[in-house]
């Protein structure tokens, strides 16, 4: 980046630097006293000059592995792209499939915020896919359970918001038990009324099918074109620290999965972002007892009254336990999926990335 200062008017820059996976510091400010006394010490009576001062980027002191072996051989590679982020997407990009996330089923049962499909553009060779998504367990039930009128209306509106994609992608994470078989009706439903449009549904990783299970992979691939297996979150944002995907572990998910449903219609989802994990909370509430063996053991030694409520302020130190997807990783994973015969792969989610993997993809298709 380059300051540029002109010396018959002045312009006070500040520059802000945001890392949104790390949350990096902020450098510091260039105060407008700074400024001035530069100006002073160098600026000339006539003619306006241009001083241009080049500011390093930080260096990154680690090393990452570089990936190595064989190209990923794709059929099919599917790419989410988020709603008022479309500007992380870049048509060049190797997907065969774009899923543009998303649309929502609110609580009384109506699909809001369709993100327009002309908000999007995919190029001729991608087809682009409506994502529907609902995080509330009571919100799908009245959507998918036949009993509410609301059913039939979330079924018209879907058809109707997909007028101008592809194809309709189903992200319900949230089936009540009781609604198994409604979910699976509601995607016979919608396959129908698509009259030939693409039909994806997203299903969470498996070992094995399980009881009672809300998403049997080989019943839910009768009724729609793809099945879209979530194999991530093996670690979330509340279990203790590990990796998003072990390759092992996706193995397992993988191995499951193609016995379930026809290779024609598999997918492998994978992911990109990764995650951090704090060795101690410092969030909560607490006890009388123990604000006080807080503030002792952080030998805390003055209380604040602020409006004659007691407030302190003090810095602890927290480890930090973090596990990313680098383009070594995901290369390595995409490998193992190619060597088990699956050529079709999603990624959660495009923005998320290191641009390095792109280079590791050739469509076959």
């Amino acid at each position: 980046m380059k300051r540029i200062i002109g010396f018959t008017s002045i312009f006070i820059l500040s520059f802000l630097f945001i890392n949104c996976a790390s949350k990096s510091k902020l450098p510091e400010e260039i105060t407008a006293e700074n400024q001035i006394a530069e100006e002073t010490d160098s600026s000339p009576e006539s003619l306006e000059e241009i001083i241009e001062e080049e500011i390093e980027e930080p260096k990154a002191l680690y090393t990452l592995r570089q990936p190595s072996g064989p190209t990923i051989q794709l059929k099919e590679s599917w790419g989410y792209v988020m709603r008022g982020r479309e500007e992380e997407f870049d048509v060049s990009m190797p997907l065969t499939d774009v899923c543009y996330f998303a649309a929502d089923i609110n609580c009384y049962g109506e699909l809001m915020s369709v993100p327009p499909r002309s908000n999007l553009k995919v190029g001729k060779n991608k087809r682009c896919h409506l994502v529907i998504a609902c995080d509330s367990r009571a919100a799908v039930h009245q959507a998918i359970n036949p009993s509410f009128s609301t059913r039939n209306k979330i079924l018209k509106d879907i058809v109707k918001a997909a007028s101008n994609y592809d194809g309709v992608q189903l992200d319900l994470e949230y089936i009540p038990l009781r609604d198994k078989k409604h979910f699976i009706t509601f995607i016979g439903d919608l396959r129908f009324m698509l009259k030939g449009k693409f039909l994806s549904v997203c299903v969470p990783a498996r070992f094995k099918q399980l009881t009672d299970d809300m998403y049997p992979y080989s019943e839910i691939a009768l009724y729609c074109d793809r099945v879209f297996v979530m194999a991530y979150d093996e670690h979330w944002s509340t279990s203790r620290p590990g990796a998003i995907a072990n390759i092992e572990w996706c193995k397992k998910i993988a191995e499951y999965a193609v016995k379930a449903i026809p290779e024609r219609k598999l997918i492998m989802g994978i992911p990109f972002y990764g995650r951090t994990w704090a060795g101690n909370s410092t969030s909560g509430a607490w006890y009388f007892s123990g604000i006080n063996r807080i503030l002792t053991e952080n030998q805390v030694e003055e209380v604040t009254y602020i409006d004659d409520v007691p407030s302190v302020n003090y810095t602890v130190q927290v480890d930090i336990t973090g596990y990313f997807n680098d383009a070594y990783y995901l290369v390595k994973l995409c490998q193992a999926y190619n060597e088990m015969g699956i050529k079709k792969i999603g990624y959660w989610r495009i923005g998320q990335e290191d641009p390095e993997f792109w280079n590791w993809i050739n469509l076959t298709r």
